[in-house]
């Protein structure tokens, strides 16, 4: 069989620990192999980060902007210990929040749905999107420890350094915490924006949960915009046989317990970093979670959910066996993949991504797994294969598949 023509180059961001193993071994068996593609190729190991100054990650985001999609491995986000570990000059930030910033993009998470690893929650029957606003909140505070009596207030000066407005945070006794916190409109309106355009594409309907009742500035302002990209998209909504709905966040949570799922649960920054893992357990695995930052002028960058699998990284150094899930991996590869041949109007590269998905599933299905995934499966047989092992029933899977 001829090699499958990719017309447009891919960006290909490469990462760190067990998951850098994992990216080579996918690109030697599933994409070399069966694909004539052009990988734009940026190395965002923690070690090229310092040697570059984190340039590196720029450099890959702006290539994101220019050729539409990108496919990324995880990667080291470097603390005090991990500076220590690889040598390097800093505490450098998160290359995810970095691209996100670059893209004004949001991030979207959705479980892979496979028969014989059933739901946590017994009534999840469909996918459960995340979108998470991904800029501002606490992951751009300020804060400050108090050590004694005093007051502190949120202050607003304008451009022409005018004070304009001035609040009592907390009038304090002793000692205690402050933090501050902000959003802009525009952040706001680009995440409105992604998650219709996201729930439009997919044609599931949308969630959307802050608690307005209690935050009635900041909150309320996520609502509001909320409202109005409904009411822009009401006729593309009904078209499509969806709705937009708004709840409170705590009526959301008691909500998606009990629905069979089949929506996408948009919610603010810190909500959406943890409401994602939970309903990535409540699928089975976070293993099993795609995710895909999308920006509102329509450019993708496909990664795993999870992180570098560290603890099976060292067993790997220590030349141990290990049976490390690859599967979210690999859908980065196939989301990245057939939205380029989307984006291309080229039907047989979207078809090779849908095929290996496939291939994925039912070697699940059919009894082979990786470890992890050995007790939560309700297959009649089953067998633990290694990491490299479970590629390989992939591969002769898909193999069948494309003749």
């Amino acid at each position: 069989m001829g090699k499958i023509k990719v017309k447009t180059p891919l960006v290909e961001l490469d990462g760190d620990e067990m998951t850098r193993i994992i990216w080579k071994e996918i690109k030697d068996r599933f994409i070399y192999p069966y694909l004539d593609i052009t990988l734009e190729y940026y190395d965002l190991g923690v070690v090229y980060r310092d040697q570059t100054d984190d340039q590196v990650t720029t450099d890959s985001a702006n290539a994101i902007k220019k050729h539409g999609v990108g496919v990324k491995c995880a990667t080291i986000t470097p603390n005090a210990e991990r500076v220590k570990e690889y040598n390097l000059k800093q505490e450098w930030k998160s290359p995810n929040g970095t691209i996100r910033s670059i893209l004004d993009g949001t991030v979207f998470r959705k479980p892979i749905i496979i028969k014989n690893i059933p739901a946590a929650v017994n009534s999840w029957k469909k996918p459960i999107a995340i979108g998470r606003h991904a800029y501002g909140d606490i992951y751009k505070n300020v804060e400050m420890l108090i050590d004694g009596p005093g007051k502190v207030e949120l202050v607003y000066t304008d451009a022409s350094g005018k004070e304009k407005q001035r609040l009592l945070v907390n009038e304090y006794k002793g000692g205690g915490v402050a933090m501050g916190m902000h959003n802009v409109d525009k952040s706001i309106e680009s995440f409105a924006q992604a998650c219709f355009n996201y729930a439009l594409s997919e044609k599931i309907s949308i969630w959307f949960a802050t608690k307005d009742t209690i935050s009635k500035k900041y909150h309320a302002r996520f609502r509001e915009i909320f409202d109005e990209m409904a009411k822009k998209k009401e006729a593309e909504l009904k078209a499509a046989g969806i709705s937009y709905n708004y709840f409170l966040i705590d009526d959301a949570v008691a909500q998606i317990v009990k629905n069979e799922g089949g929506m996408l649960w948009a919610l603010m920054n810190y909500d959406g970093d943890v409401m994602s893992d939970m309903v990535a357990s409540g699928f089975g695995s976070l293993g099993l979670m795609t995710s895909v930052l999308v920006s509102p002028d329509g450019k993708y960058e496909y990664e795993a959910a999870h992180g570098t699998v560290t603890r099976h990284y060292r067993k790997y150094q220590n030349g141990e066996t290990t049976s490390t899930n690859s599967v979210a991996s690999i859908f980065a590869w196939t989301g990245a993949l057939a939205k380029r041949g989307e984006l291309d109007g080229t039907p047989d590269v979207v078809n090779f991504a849908v095929k290996l998905e496939e291939a994925i599933i039912e070697t699940i299905e059919g009894g082979e797994m990786t470890k992890d995934l050995l007790s939560l499966s309700t297959a009649s047989t089953k067998k633990e294969l290694d990491t490299f092992q479970f590629m390989e029933a992939v591969q002769k899977k898909l193999d069948s598949k494309l003749k």
